[in-house]
Parts: structure tokens; sequence; C-alpha cells
């Protein structure tokens, strides 16, 4: 097939590649001349020949809106949209139906598997018309792993992103709970190989996983992550994820944990904190800390015991 694509950063341009290499012909646009095949989407769509398919990968939010638009100014009847980014599955209602008002396809696809897709393919996960998706399946079956897993079509359109909402959601989960564990073995006094300890859930145990397979590259790099600093962002779907929770009124406890972890890493000094350690001095005279330091006027601020 011909395809173009919007976007040729790490996962844009790793794409490109992977298509290129199994026989499609690629026509890239960026903002980036260096790694661009055209000067702007107007010349990528006249490169293209008709019926036309245009895949984005640009951030999620006002980038993608602004190049949805901008397609469906130059594109034509017959010719489809495809999503690639982590857009809200909100917005693909919106962007869906825009297209659609001019006769142009639209299809979100949520893609799982980062800068080592290139090699190992990318797990895909789709919403939209099934004409459309048929269409579009040499795309598919060339970016998605070798065998029977790794591509499916989840329903309407928004259904793709809808799942790989959830699917970074379970992510977020997994990540803080194989964080909590080794933070515990790492405390532990009776623990002296805690890069081993991980190592060796790798094979036989019900936790080995990709995840853990990477934890333990990065503990072969840097055993005691002293290199790093506990600060984790977050790219928007862990609260969407929380927010279809409540939408739906399901309970999503751990998902939802691990999100407000990642809110608490950012924070070198807790507000919520310094309310509960004054609470605690207030009713039981308990102990605490001075921001002032300990060598400060008035850093003795714990009262006589009662």
């Amino acid at each position: 097939m011909e395809l173009g694509i919007i976007g040729l950063g790490k996962m844009g341009g790793n794409m490109a590649e992977r298509l290129r290499r199994g026989g499609h012909t690629v026509v890239g646009y960026d903002r980036d001349p260096e790694v661009s095949d055209v000067g702007s989407v107007e010349e990528l769509v006249e490169r293209l020949s008709p019926p036309r398919a245009v895949w984005v990968m640009v951030p999620a939010g006002k980038p993608t809106a602004e190049t949805v638009h901008k397609l469906g100014e130059v594109l034509e009847q017959g010719d489809i949209v495809v999503d690639g980014g982590n857009s809200h599955y909100v917005d693909d209602r919106k962007h869906g139906e825009e297209l659609a008002a001019k006769g142009i396809g639209f299809v979100d696809c949520g893609v799982s598997g980062g800068v080592w897709g290139l090699e190992n393919g990318y797990a895909l996960m789709v919403g939209g018309g099934e004409d459309d998706v048929k269409r579009l399946m040499p795309i598919f079956e060339t970016l998605k792993p070798e065998g029977e897993y790794g591509f499916v079509h989840s329903g309407k359109v928004g259904a793709g992103h809808f799942v790989k909402m959830v699917h970074n959601g379970i992510e977020y989960a997994m990540m803080q709970a194989f964080g909590e564990g080794y933070e515990l073995i790492e405390a532990s006094e009776l623990v002296t190989n805690v890069p081993e300890t991980f190592q060796s859930w790798q094979e036989g145990t019900v936790i080995r996983s990709w995840l853990l397979d990477l934890l333990n590259r990065a503990l072969a790099d840097d055993p005691e992550l002293d290199d790093l600093r506990g600060y984790a962002d977050d790219s928007g779907e862990g609260r969407w994820t929380v927010q279809a929770a409540v939408d739906h009124a399901v309970p999503l406890p751990a998902i939802t944990a691990s999100l407000f972890a990642r809110f608490a890493s950012r924070q070198d000094d807790s507000p919520a904190m310094r309310v509960v350690a004054a609470l605690r001095n207030q009713f039981g005279g308990h102990a605490v800390e001075s921001s002032k330091g300990a060598d400060s006027p008035g850093a003795d601020v714990n009262p006589p015991s009662v």
C-alpha cells in the first residue's frame, strides 16, 4: 500500500521504517525538515494516489485536532485518516464526525510497543468501520508482531483508543506494584541480592513479564537506581482511565492508587503530610520536624509532653 505518515518522531519514524521494510510505500511529513520527505501536508497528499490513507502520529489534544482538521480540508471523499497517537477516545468521536461529513473515513488506533516496535512489532488496538479497517489490513499486518496475536478490531470509532487507555491504566498499576515490591525488598536487612532476586523471577513465576524484563535491564545498568530521581510523570491516559471508571461506576482501586502515587512522586514536601504532622503533634504531642532545620531559630517545635 501507499501510506502517508504525519509525525516522524521515535514512534512514527520507526513505524515508517518497519512499513518500508515490509514493502509499502511511505511518504512522511514532519516539522523537522531533516526527517521529512515533503515540505507540507498538502505536498504529502499530492504525492499519494487516491483513495489515500494518512496516518497521524502527533501529540494528543490540540496538535492532533489541528492535523485532523487540516486533513479534512485537503483530502477527498473516499480517503481515510488514521489517528495512531494517544488521543482521548472522546476526541475520536468528534474527529470521526467531522471527517464523515466530508466522506472521509476515520480509524483510531492505539499503539503499544515503544522503541522496541521496529524490530518486534506493535500491538494495535483499532476502532472504526469494518470497511475502513479491512482496507487498511495490509498496513496493520506489517506493523503487528508476527504470529496470531497483536491486533484487534475493538469496535466502532473510539474503541481502539478506549482499550489502549485501559491498557495503559493497567500498566500504571503493574509498574507501581514492581516499584513497591522493590522498595520493600531493598529495605529488608535479610535480602542482600536485590537485583538477583528480580532476575530469578524472569522464569517460572506468575509475575514474569516484559515489564519485569525491562526492570532487570535497568537494575543491571544501575543496581541501586542511584542515577534516577524518584519522579514519575503521566501521559494523561491514567487520568482518563480513572475518569472513565467514574463515568461507568466501575471501581478501579489499584489503577487509581497508582495514578495518585505518581502525583505524590512530584512533591518534595507534601502539603497534605504537613497537615498530618501538625494534627499528630496537636492531639498527641508527637514529634515533628521543622522546615527551618535543626539549627534554625524556632526549630524545636515539639510541645511539652501531655
